[in-house]
C-alpha cells in the first residue's frame, strides 16, 4: 500500500476512526511494532548488563549512567523539538527516519571498544528514539475516536513490555552463544528495514479527524502557548509526577533485573533472559493490555476508571515485589514478581490516555513530548543511576562490615567470579560477590516502595480528571 501522506489545511472532526477498521488496526500494530523495536534497542543493554560490567570493570553507578542517564539526556532534550516538528510536518516521515537512526546506532554499540564509545552510541540511540512516541501518539489520536483510545494506546504501550521480552528472548541467548556485542548487531540491523517499510505503508491522517464534532478547533499553537495550556491542567502534572515515579522504579528494575538474578541466584545471562525476563515481560504485557481493556469497558459507567485502575494496580504491586526480591529461591522470587509485574504495568496505557486527553488537537505531540521529557529524565535518566548509586553504597557498607574490611575495596571486587578468585582467593572473592549481591538486592527492595506513592497519586488525580479532559472518553 503506497503512502499518500495526506496534507490537510485544518482539522476535520468526524468522531469516527480514520480509514477502514482493518487499516486502522494495521496502522496500530505497525506503530506497536515500531515501539517494540524502540524498547528492544533500549532494554538490550540491561539484558547484557553483567557481561558489560565485567568486561569494562564498571561500578554499578557507571552502568547506571551508561544504561540510563547517558541515553535519557539526549532522548529528553531532542523530544520536544521533534514533537514541535510533528505538529506541523508529516509525522510518518519523522517516525521512519527516527527508526533508521536508532537502529543503526544500536548496531554500532556492538563494536564499541570501551565505556566512552559505548556511551556515545547510546546517546545516538537516544536521539533517534526521541522521534517515536510523540508523533505516534498524535497519529493514534487521529486514527481512533476518544472512546477507543484507551484500548489503542494500551495496545501501543505493549511495545514497552514486548520489546523487553524480545530483547531477552533473542539478546540473552545470542550473548551466551557469542558475546554481548553480537546481541547488539543482531537486534539493531533489522530496524533499518522496518523504518523504510513504515514510510511506504502508513498514511498521514487529517489532524483531529477522529475527535467528536464540536471539539474546539484550534490553530497550531506556539510552544509557549502549549505550555500555557498545560499550566492550567492540574491533571496533566499529577499524571506526569506519578508516571515519573513509576518510571524511576521500572527502569531501575529493568536495567538491573538480569544482574540481580545473576548475582543473587547464580543464574547465567541466557538463563535469566529466557527463564526470568521473558515471563516477566509477558506478565507486564498482560497487565498493560488487561488494564486497557478494563478501562474501555469500565469507562462507560465509571468515568475515572482510566486513573483508578492503575492507581489500585500500583499499590497492590508493592508487596508482591517485596516478597519476590527477598525470596531465597529464584522460582519463588519469579512467582511473586510475575504478579507484581501484572499489577505494576496497569498504568502504561493510562499515562498516555490522560496526557493527550487533557489538551487540544494541535498540542498533543508537544504535550506528550513535555510529558516524556520529565518522565524520561527522572525515570530513565535517574532510575538506573539511583539504583546503581544506592547499590554501590550498600555494597561498600557490607564490605566494611565483613571480616576482610581492611583488605577489600569495591574497585578490587569488580570483575568476573573467575577473575576475583584468581586475584583475591576463594574466601575474599566470596565476600566480594556476597556484598555485591546483597547491595543490589537491598537497593531494589528500597526502590520498589516508590510505586505505592505513585498509586496514591493516580487515585488522587481522579478528583479533577473530568474537569480537565478536552475530548471525553465516554
Amino acid at each position: 500500500m503506497s503512502n499518500a501522506h495526506t496534507a490537510t489545511a485544518g482539522p476535520s472532526y468526524t468522531g469516527e476512526g480514520f480509514g477502514t477498521p482493518a487499516y486502522r488496526n494495521f496502522v496500530l500494530y505497525s506503530l506497536t511494532l515500531v515501539y517494540t523495536l524502540n524498547f528492544i534497542d533500549r532494554v538490550l543493554i540491561g539484558v547484557v548488563a553483567q557481561p558489560i560490567i565485567e568486561e569494562f570493570r564498571l561500578q554499578d553507578w557507571q552502568f547506571g549512567l551508561l544504561s540510563g542517564f547517558g541515553f535519557a539526556l539526549m532522548y529528553t532534550l531532542m523530544g520536544i523539538p521533534i514533537a514541535r516538528l510533528s505538529e506541523r510536518y508529516n509525522r510518518v516521515r519523522i517516525i521512519a527516519a527516527s527508526v533508521v537512526l536508532w537502529s543503526g546506532m544500536t548496531a554500532l554499540c556492538g563494536v564499541a571498544g570501551g565505556f566512552l564509545a559505548l556511551l556515545v552510541f547510546r546517546i545516538g540511540v537516544g536521539i533517534g528514539e526521541a522521534g517515536c512516541t510523540p508523533p505516534a501518539n498524535s497519529l493514534i489520536a487521529d486514527y481512533f475516536p476518544p472512546r477507543s483510545r484507551a484500548r489503542a494506546l494500551a495496545v501501543y504501550s505493549l511495545g514497552i513490555t514486548i520489546g523487553g521480552v524480545l530483547a531477552n528472548a533473542f539478546g540473552g541467548p545470542v550473548a551466551e552463544m557469542f558475546s554481548w556485542r553480537e546481541a547488539f548487531l543482531v537486534l539493531g540491523i533489522p530496524g533499518v528495514i522496518i523504518g523504510i517499510a513504515v514510510l511506504f505503508t502508513i498514511k498521514e491522517p487529517p489532524r483531529g479527524y477522529a475527535d467528536p464534532p464540536g471539539t474546539p478547533v484550534v490553530a497550531p499553537l506556539s510552544f509557549r502557548d502549549t505550555l500555557g495550556e498545560l499550566a492550567g491542567k492540574r491533571t496533566f502534572w499529577l499524571n506526569t509526577v506519578a508516571a515519573s515515579a513509576v518510571a524511576f522504579v521500572g527502569y531501575g528494575l529493568i536495567n538491573f533485573q538480569a544482574a540481580f538474578f545473576q548475582r543473587v541466584h547464580d543464574m547465567s545471562v541466557g538463563e535469566v533472559a529466557t527463564q526470568v525476563a521473558v515471563p516477566l515481560g509477558l506478565a507486564a504485557s498482560l497487565g498493560a493490555y488487561a488494564a486497557g481493556y478494563l478501562t474501555e469497558r469500565a469507562s462507560l459507567r465509571y468515568h475515572n476508571a482510566v486513573a483508578w485502575i492503575p492507581g489500585a494496580g500500583l499499590l497492590l504491586s508493592v508487596p508482591f515485589y517485596l516478597l519476590g526480591l527477598s525470596a531465597d529461591g529464584p522460582w519463588t522470587a519469579l512467582g511473586f514478581m510475575l504478579v507484581g509485574a501484572v499489577l505494576h504495568y496497569s498504568y502504561l496505557g493510562a499515562q498516555y490516555t490522560i496526557c493527550q486527553g487533557v489538551v487540544s488537537t494541535r498540542s498533543r505531540a508537544t504535550a506528550v513530548a513535555v510529558f516524556l521529557f520529565i518522565v524520561n529524565l527522572i525515570g530513565y535518566g535517574l532510575g538506573p543511576l539511583g539504583v546503581g548509586v544506592l547499590s554501590d553504597l550498600l555494597m561498600n557498607a557490607r564490605l566494611a562490615a565483613s571480616s576482610f574490611a581492611a583488605e577489600l575495596t569495591m574497585e578490587a571486587c569488580k570483575g568476573s567470579e573467575y577473575a576475583l578468585v584468581t586475584a583475591l582467593g576463594q574466601a575474599r572473592a566470596e565476600a566480594c560477590l556476597a556484598a555485591s549481591a546483597g547491595g543490589l538486592r537491598q537497593s531494589l527492595t528500597t526502590t520498589v516502595c516508590i510505586l505505592g506513592a505513585a498509586g496514591l497519586l493516580y487515585l488522587y488525580l481522579c478528583r479533577g480528571l473530568q474537569r480537565d479532559l478536552v475530548a471525553k472518553m465516554h
